[in-house]
């Protein structure tokens, strides 16, 4: 029986603490020859123990928001224990008890009830049969506890004194340890496997950008952490984390609460209880938040304390995972059969009553009779209609009525089968084979389910998938079986689901999306944001050549040789081969650029035939001139080998005529230029030097200047001629290959050296009298031509296919215009306009307007 010294006081209107003196704690027991302790989570919140130098601890106090659903896992061990000791058939002749106690899912709270009762013996009726074995012995195995930070550090307490404690929801990953807990084993599947389906889970449903909520305890951070890390290795990105304190203050809620709203993650998975969810889910809901999908764990997929109407519109569509759930007979009758009392080991009862039907129990003057109806109340103590959690309760106290069972043999002499009461310390004995015999226990239930633990001492790890579905009529939340995961299931195999069932939040039929960037559509890639996660990214079109033909590409295939991409980017067609040809718009142009440079010239050639014997035509060296204009056809013609589609003679000729064209239309500009100044510089008439450069010289410096080209052409086309090549880069373009690609720059480096030459030799000629000075137009003339072909050089490196041999054609067809209208064209202005001024003359400077 309790001690005197508990006081209790129950309000229902107000916060309510129990006071507990001289080291006793509650407890609901029945005495048995074994009896098996218990430890739940009857209350939320326990606050730290208060030390005393000179006592031990003496106090500590319970905060009263009385957890309905926990109450039903500590009746269920109490309805099992009964049920077994009604059972003929298991543990015959011996009577089981049981030691229920709260820990108030607290560390310190839990530590000092287990060590309550692994020291306090137990009072066994001495005219029973087994008085003898079992009068005086500890408790020789617990059951619990729902936390995983309280049951790591009972785990650890019990542990060197090999005392099995079997949880019934402690999941973290940490408890599989069993050089930290080697008595500890659980009905509960490790969180490693929920992790593993939840990851399959989301994943499964489309959703790689997701929030995840925890709080501060070893479950949570365990939990978060190992979904994080097999999220991210899946492809997934977690958008943020936020940590749930023990105490959280209001501006701590809000400001989680502002980060949930504000978050683009529309799917939050959430490892925590349904009381530390509680605040930060009123906050929620009296924002009136409806746009997140919740993944719970199964800490709180099934919990009752969240199904209230206020939470309807947040917590619509939540999807998680459970235990399978059972309907257990007799149950329900057995929990409704409950009834207050002021016996000693009631109180748990009588708490339980009075903050269900909000009235207080006085029995020497009651407010609450006692007899209320708990059929009348909607509570998650009387859902029994499918219990998951009191289910691995149900189980735990089958598995060490079955290790019991194995082990306790006793005879008229007192003696165990293999264990001796004379030993040393027979309670150890007791409690380390009974460990022993646990590990093995392999027995199938009435529910024909197999339990049994593997060398982790955990069991089969098999969940059911739940939907919270809204029942309108009723005004309430339905659990809906929506889908399954076997974790010892093959891969392909373990996660099934029927979507088609599910009811998405705010009551969608479809499945929500959760991204921080939609996928790339087919003929694009993802491009990665510089300091973003992998799921924030751009999509940028696929290059030419190159396709992605699914959604979501992160890289485009290039296409096969001759194949090329179609104007979407999304498959490989036929290459159509191009070249820069006649019937293209640009071809079209060029060649039209180029027949009227021809007849332009041509034209010009026919006027200074026809004025041949006119003063401006003998003043400008009649002979170089006609050879310049011959020169400058060339130019205008050889463009032409550039257009169309390439051959074996086009290929070798066109480098060739461009190249030697240039120069013979360089050299005479040069001759001319070296005459002018000749011509000007000389101050006595009819000088020696200028007799020294008459027609047979300038011919011989034309002939010099123009043959290192011919023959560097020469060399170039017998020794590595350019040939037809199909030029899968830019298209299928059809083009001349270069073997020997410096053969090219070497004829534009020389024509380069001619037309600096000319400039140079014309520039110190512009001071010359203005009257008739030709070296000022080669100036100009040469100035044009060499800014195009500076400006043509980065052009044609940087130009694709066919735009090449156009840029090569627009700088062949510039210069030669520039070169033509500059020198040409004021002289034909004079013969056709002006012929006044085609007068010796005018070509002296003494002719004024």
């Amino acid at each position: 029986p309790l001690s005197q010294n508990v006081l209790l006081h129950f309000n229902s209107s107000s916060p309510q603490c129990v006071k507990l003196e001289d080291g006793d704690s509650l407890t609901l027991q029945s005495e048995g020859d074994v009896v098996i302790g218990g430890l739940f989570p009857l209350h939320y919140l326990a606050l730290r123990p208060q030390h005393n130098l000179f006592h031990k601890m003496l106090l500590y106090l319970i905060s009263c928001s009385f957890d309905h659903r926990a109450f039903r896992w500590m009746m269920t061990m109490a309805f099992t224990v009964e049920e077994i000791n009604r059972d003929s058939s298991l543990l015959p002749g011996v009577k089981l008890g049981y030691r229920l106690m709260d820990s108030c899912d607290h560390v310190h709270t839990s530590l000092q009830a287990v060590l309550s009762l692994i020291t306090r013996t137990t009072t066994v009726t001495k005219s029973e049969t087994l008085s003898t074995c079992l009068a005086g012995s500890l408790v020789p195995a617990v059951i619990g506890l729902a936390s995983s930070s309280p049951t790591r550090a009972v785990a650890q307490t019990l542990g060197p004194f090999n005392v099995p404690l079997v949880s019934y929801f402690a999941t973290c990953t940490c408890l599989t340890d069993k050089h930290i807990y080697p008595s500890f084993m659980r009905t509960v599947p490790s969180d490693l496997f929920q992790v593993k389906g939840l990851v399959q889970l989301v994943t499964f449903l489309g959703w790689f950008w997701v929030g995840t909520v925890g709080t501060t305890d070893d479950y949570s951070q365990y939990g978060i952490q190992a979904f994080s890390n097999q999220f991210i290795l899946q492809g997934g990105c977690v958008a943020f984390h936020l940590t749930i304190p023990k105490s959280p203050t209001a501006a701590e809620i809000q400001e989680m609460a502002n980060r949930l709203q504000s978050s683009s993650a529309q799917v939050v998975v959430v490892f925590a209880t349904e009381g530390q969810l509680l605040d930060l889910l009123s906050e929620l809901a009296q924002r009136n938040v409806t746009d997140i999908q919740w993944v719970a764990s199964e800490a709180w997929v099934t919990a009752r304390l969240l199904t209230s109407p206020r939470f309807h519109h947040l917590l619509e569509g939540t999807l998680g995972f459970s235990f399978p759930g059972v309907t257990i007979p007799g149950l329900k009758e057995f929990l409704l059969s409950v009834r207050p009392s002021p016996k000693p080991g009631m109180e748990f009862i009588n708490m339980f009553w009075e903050e269900l039907f909000g009235c207080r129990l006085d029995f020497g003057g009651p407010v609450c009779t006692g007899s209320e109806d708990l059929m009348s109340t909607d509570s998650s103590y009387t859902d029994v209609s499918k219990v998951r959690i009191s289910y691995n309760v149900y189980k735990a106290v089958y598995a060490i009525a079955h290790a019991l069972h194995t082990l306790l043999n006793c005879d008229s002499t007192g003696l165990y089968k293999g264990v001796s009461l004379h030993t040393a310390n027979e309670n150890v004995e007791i409690s380390f084979h009974l460990l022993d015999h646990l590990k093995a226990v392999n027995f199938t239930n009435q529910f024909e389910e197999k339990v049994h633990f593997d060398t982790n001492g955990e069991p089969v790890p098999l969940y059911e998938i739940i939907n919270w579905q809204r029942d309108k009529f009723y005004n309430a939340f339905r659990f809906i079986k929506v889908g399954s995961y076997d974790g010892s299931a093959p891969l392909l195999q373990q996660l099934q689901i029927e979507k088609s069932a599910i009811v998405w939040t705010t009551g969608q039929s479809q499945v929500p999306v959760s991204l921080c960037s939609a996928p790339c559509p087919p003929g694009s890639r993802q491009a990665r944001r510089p300091r973003e996660p992998r799921c924030c990214f751009d999509c940028l079109p696929c290059a030419d050549g190159e396709i992605s033909n699914h959604t979501g590409s992160t890289e485009c295939t290039k296409c096969p040789e001759y194949y090329w991409s179609d104007k979407d980017k999304v498959k490989c067609v036929a290459g159509v081969e191009e070249f820069l040809s006649v019937s293209d718009t640009m071809g079209i142009i060029l060649v039209v650029l180029t027949l009227l440079g021809v007849v332009l010239t041509t034209v010009i050639t026919t006027v200074f035939h026809h004025f041949r014997s006119t003063p401006i035509i003998k003043a400008n060296n009649s002979e170089i001139s006609f050879m310049l204009l011959l020169s400058l056809n060339l130019c205008f013609l050889c463009s032409l080998l550039f257009i169309g589609e390439p051959s074996v003679w086009t290929c070798r000729l066109r480098q060739a005529a461009f190249g030697i064209s240039f120069v013979l239309c360089l050299s005479c500009l040069l001759v001319k230029t070296i005459v002018v100044l000749l011509a000007f510089r000389t101050n006595v008439p009819g000088s020696r030097a200028l007799r020294l450069f008459g027609p047979s010289q300038q011919r011989t410096l034309i002939l010099c200047t123009t043959a290192p080209q011919v023959c560097l052409c020469a060399g170039w086309l017998l020794a590595a001629p350019p040939f037809p090549f199909r030029n899968p880069t830019y298209q299928i373009v059809v083009e001349c290959k270069e073997l020997w690609p410096a053969g090219f720059y070497l004829v534009l480096g020389y024509i380069g050296i001619l037309a600096f030459l000319c400039l140079l030799l014309a520039f110190l000629g512009r001071k010359l009298p203005d009257t008739f000075n030709e070296a000022k137009l080669i100036t100009f003339s040469m100035l044009i031509f060499c800014a195009v072909w500076i400006s043509f050089i980065p052009a044609y490196i940087s130009s694709p296919g066919k735009f090449t041999v156009a840029v090569e054609i627009f700088a062949i067809l510039a210069s030669s215009f520039g070169l033509l209208l500059c020198i040409f064209v004021p002289k034909c202005y004079i013969i056709l306009l002006r012929p006044e001024r085609n007068i010796k003359k005018g070509m002296t400077g003494k002719y004024s307007r």
